[in-house]
């Protein structure tokens, strides 16, 4: 049985699927040790509809990969997501009084950033620094000791609704597992897709769910614009089932199998089997058909995207490009058409900085799951003191001295 203590676990509650995925710590970072999946039944546009059926879904997600991982799920770190949440950009100026940094001033300066009017049914869930600036001197990422006067700080603030962060809290509680964190879906992708490269470059994190499409943009290592479009996967699928007239669980099945982004890309002697509704006989139909419909609903998903990013004012400083994640981005000919959307290099994303089971997450699907994992990680490693090096050190000379004297 795995350590209690060594466990972090994210929980990826999507409109279309609820998984969790449990990471164990090592000494070489995460393992990846269980996985559950199971669909959604309670979401609507990633905002929980039906507090009973997403209970019995999330629970069914977590039996699963307790029983693979071989240990108790304690407690989570929660995604979130959908056209509720909102992020604003803020900046806060503070005097330095003993002429150098502290600690207590960078808390001050990020709390008189974050300090902004917000209407009863919303509260921030990440307040996320971009730079800090010292007496005029800007892009400082680490002011801690530096000597000045004038302290300033520009932060991301991303709100989501409060009743929204509530039933989360309430569904897990339910299951009897505890919320660690509420995490904003696309911002937890960027921990398992991204690198700092990438990032100090300029990167747009489209995270296409079932319901929404979320975006997430880095400038120079930090946050800057998060933004959601009520438009995902399942409009895909509803698509499908009204163009070919088949039920909707076959619709997506279908969309899995043979979906394409791109009719172009097509052999025009291809077909698919296509069941129809009431107990009619299956009809064959050309498979150029089905990208037919696809097409044009995944070209206005990316066209609004686009605008999206127009609209934040960071679209000529994207020198990394898109990188795709959600299910959408397993589809045939994705990429290829978001790149002529957005004229920008677009990649796929695959979870990264892990160990363990690599080659069963080693999907866009799960890329979130992941992601929370690497946040519970990487906020356990901020927590851990900064100068335990330096303390045992000290602790060792004061243990040989004490030796020696008596």
């Amino acid at each position: 049985m795995v350590k209690k203590d060594n466990l972090i676990v994210g929980l990826d509650i999507g409109t279309t699927k609820i998984c969790a995925i449990v990471g164990e710590v090592t000494h070489d970072g995460i393992d990846i040790i269980g996985i559950g999946s199971h669909p959604s039944r309670g979401l609507r546009k990633g905002v929980i509809v039906n507090i009973e059926a997403t209970i019995e879904s999330i629970k069914k997600a977590i039996e699963e990969a307790e029983l693979m991982a071989g240990c108790d799920i304690l407690s989570v770190y929660a995604g979130i997501s959908g056209g509720h949440i909102k992020g604003i950009n803020s900046h806060s100026i503070v005097s330095v009084k003993n002429k150098l940094i502290a600690d207590r001033d960078i808390e001050r300066v990020i709390d008189g950033a974050s300090a902004v009017v917000m209407t009863m049914d919303r509260e921030s869930i990440h307040v996320i620094p971009q730079e800090f600036i010292v007496d005029d001197q800007d892009g400082i990422k680490e002011p801690l000791g530096m000597a000045g006067s004038k302290f300033e700080a520009n932060v991301h603030i991303v709100t989501a609704s409060t009743a929204c962060i509530q039933n989360i809290i309430k569904c897990a509680t339910r299951c009897g597992v505890h919320v660690n964190d509420i995490v904003l879906s696309p911002l937890a992708s960027s921990y398992a897709s991204l690198t700092e490269d990438e990032k100090e470059l300029g990167v747009v994190v489209l995270d296409i769910g079932g319901g929404t499409t979320d975006t997430l943009i880095y400038i120079n290592g930090s946050v800057v614009h998060t933004a959601s479009i009520p438009l995902g996967g399942n409009h895909i699928t509803n698509d499908i089932a009204i163009g070919l007239r088949t039920p909707a669980q076959e619709a997506e099945k279908i969309k899995q199998k043979y979906g394409c982004a791109l009719a172009s890309m097509i052999n025009k002697t291809d077909t698919i089997d296509v069941p129809s509704v009431g107990g009619r006989k299956p009809r064959i139909l050309s498979r150029q058909i089905l990208a037919e419909i696809i097409e044009p609903r995944l070209e206005e998903i990316f066209e609004l995207s686009r605008q999206e990013i127009i609209r934040s004012g960071y679209e000529d400083s994207i020198a990394s490009g898109i990188v795709l994640t959600g299910g959408v981005a397993n589809m045939a000919g994705t990429t290829d058409l978001a790149e002529q959307i957005f004229d920008l290099p677009v990649v796929r994303s695959t979870p990264r900085g892990i160990g363990g089971l690599v080659d069963v997450v080693g999907s866009p699907i799960y890329t979130t799951g992941v992601g929370l994992v690497l946040y519970g990680y990487q906020k356990r490693e901020r927590m851990r003191p900064k100068d335990s090096s330096v303390i045992f050190k000290a602790r060792e000379k004061m243990r040989n001295w004490l030796e020696e004297v008596f």
